[in-house]
């Protein structure tokens, strides 16, 4: 973390501890959770016992945090035995859960003053809150579980933000409304690509027949840049026996998350799969397998699955139903570099089809002892990732320490209109799971190797990509993907054969085409067809019927003019082919 994101991450810290403060002052019998910086901002948990709170009440509590930190000089800190701790919360059951666990791992339990409100807290604040927080807002309130486990009691989170400057502020708050405007959720609905049904289940999205349109245009786009890279597909069923994800590891780290599947013929475990390499794993497993094959590369979009928590799913952002364009190479160490260079030529034909800017984090490892494997081979694979992103001229930073423990990475940053940063595509080199699983091959001096393995998105989570795609265009997809590519407006009844004539040759073309034959008119249609950001309008009146041609505006506005039924199709097709 740099050290001005420290700062504003301590800022944040800071005011939620002021917003703890304040809310204790305004209801006394309400209990304080937890408070900690997050990315955007800070939360609070309370709880509030039967005391209902709304976004009404935030005037109120900000006018207290404006008030009492004009009297916060400092943060003094001072440390307690578990049960000097204990008695300063005889009613506050999370506090005191919190003690009791920090005492039982042989940690110090430190507490922070401020003005008269002293909070248990492990630290993280800035020094003079009088003259620093002085640019804070409230944005919103949720429920949450205490410590994300819904078998816990739901509490108030109310979430704030926090700047050094009131532009700074200004700004976000600006960017929020923009946001607001653009969330996929609303240009979803509207625009119907997606649902969420009660029966179907929370983080179970259900694709339109427009949406699909989206997802399959993504998918193909992705599987024809993987095909013509060496990439093979394959297929994998979505259930597994346990065992598989003990022997890859993915059970410790997953197994709170995992959906169990019970069969009524065998014992055996079976769970929903929450990752997709240790099947493909399986199938290079299979057989034996020589330096010649290397290296091999199996690809395939599928569906995992993960038991998110309630308070945690939003829209298509967090779902519990993944859809992956994953990929996974088998290779020596000496592909490596190769690998990598042909994950981000593929990334760059993609996202610029797109229209998305991205820059690159290069995840390597630091000198502590937490990564498996190699060091010497670590320091191959690194410099091998970084040499590729300085021939691609790519944008990237190196983020030390923050690659997995089981390989570097680079993870791509997609920039989106608003200037947030995204993660999407990704590369990861694994030393691991190879070893887990025992792989090998024969080398070309007769001995068996151990391959290495990449793991590849070039989306990542279709349903994350769509959410951050969606904000990013409004909806204004381009030609290539649009879901509907042309809509045909006959002004008048007696022009709705001839529309219907053109809607069939586009069918056959492939051109995805709608007509609009209610009984409205032009204006109305035009202003219609607008709001559905449909990117090609045509016009068809008496005359575009006599001269056998078609009237076409963009959804901007742009007039593009009379053409020809066959001059228009040919523009079409040839924009499609260039992806614009």
């Amino acid at each position: 973390m740099k050290s001005n994101d420290l700062e504003l991450a301590n800022l944040r810290h800071s005011a939620a501890h002021l917003l703890a403060a304040s809310v204790l002052s305004l209801y006394p019998h309400a209990k304080n959770a937890i408070g900690p910086s997050i990315e955007h901002g800070f939360y609070q948990d309370f709880d509030f016992g039967e005391v209902k709170l709304s976004e009404d009440d935030f005037p109120k509590i900000e006018k207290k945090m404006h008030e009492l930190v004009k009297t916060w000089t400092g943060f003094a800190k001072s440390e307690m035995t578990k049960e000097e701790a204990l008695a300063k919360y005889p009613l506050n059951e999370y506090k005191r859960e919190l003690i009791e666990e920090i005492a039982k791992n042989g940690k110090s339990i430190s507490f922070y003053k401020s003005g008269d409100f002293l909070d248990l807290c492990k630290g993280g604040h800035i020094e003079n809150p009088s003259s620093s927080l002085l640019y804070f807002t409230l944005l919103s309130i949720a429920g949450a579980y205490w410590r994300g486990n819904e078998k816990n009691k739901m509490l108030t989170r109310i979430y704030g933000t926090a700047f050094f400057t009131q532009k700074e502020l200004d700004d976000y708050l600006t960017m929020l409304s923009q946001a607001k405007k653009r969330d996929h959720r609303k240009i979803g609905k509207e625009l119907d690509l997606f649902v969420f049904s009660d029966l179907v289940g929370a983080g179970l999205p259900l694709f339109t027949p427009k949406g699909t349109v989206l997802r399959e245009e993504l998918i193909a786009f992705s599987e024809k840049l993987q095909k013509k890279h060496g990439y093979q597909k394959v297929w994998i069923p979505h259930i597994t026996k346990v065992d598989l994800y003990k022997k890859s590891g993915h059970f410790d780290k997953f197994g709170d998350e995992l959906f169990q599947v019970k069969s009524q013929e065998t014992t055996d475990k079976f769970v929903l799969k929450p990752m997709n390499c240790p099947h493909h794993i399986q199938i290079y497993a299979s057989r034996p397998r020589s330096y010649k094959e290397l290296p091999i590369r199996y690809m395939e979009t599928t569906v995992q699955y993960r038991d998110e928590k309630a308070g945690e799913m939003l829209g298509l952002s967090r779902v519990r139903a993944i859809s992956i364009d994953d990929s996974h190479v088998f290779c020596s160490l000496d592909h490596v570099e190769e690998e990598f260079a042909k994950v981000l030529s593929m990334v760059k034909e993609l996202y610029t089809a797109l229209g998305l800017s991205y820059t690159a984090r290069l995840s390597f490892r630091d000198e502590s002892d937490k990564y498996l494997g190699e060091k010497k081979d670590w320091d191959h694979a690194q410099n091998a990732i970084e040499k590729i992103a300085k021939e691609e001229k790519l944008p990237y930073t190196i983020a030390l320490g923050e690659a997995a423990f089981y390989g570097p990475k680079i993870d791509i940053m997609v920039v989106d209109a608003l200037g947030r940063e995204w993660q999407c595509a990704t590369a990861q080199l694994d030393f691991i799971q190879p070893k887990r699983f025992e792989l090998t091959y024969v080398d070309n001096d007769g001995k068996e190797k151990t391959p290495v393995m990449v793991h590849k998105a070039l989306l990542g989570s279709i349903e994350r990509f769509l959410s951050v795609y969606i904000e990013h265009t409004e909806g204004k997809f381009p030609l290539w993907l649009s879901p509907v590519q042309i809509i045909l407006l006959p002004i008048a009844e007696r022009h709705e054969i001839y529309a219907e004539t053109i809607a069939q040759m586009c069918k056959e073309k492939g051109i995805r085409v709608s007509v609009d034959n209610r009984n409205e008119s032009l204006r109305a249609k035009i202003r219609d067809a607008t709001l559905q950001k449909i990117p090609l309008l045509g016009i068809i009146g008496d005359e575009e019927t006599a001269e056998n041609k078609i009237a076409v505006r963009e959804r901007n506005g742009n007039d593009l003019g009379k053409l020809s039924v066959s001059d228009f199709l040919q523009k079409i097709l040839d924009d499609i082919d260039k992806k614009v």
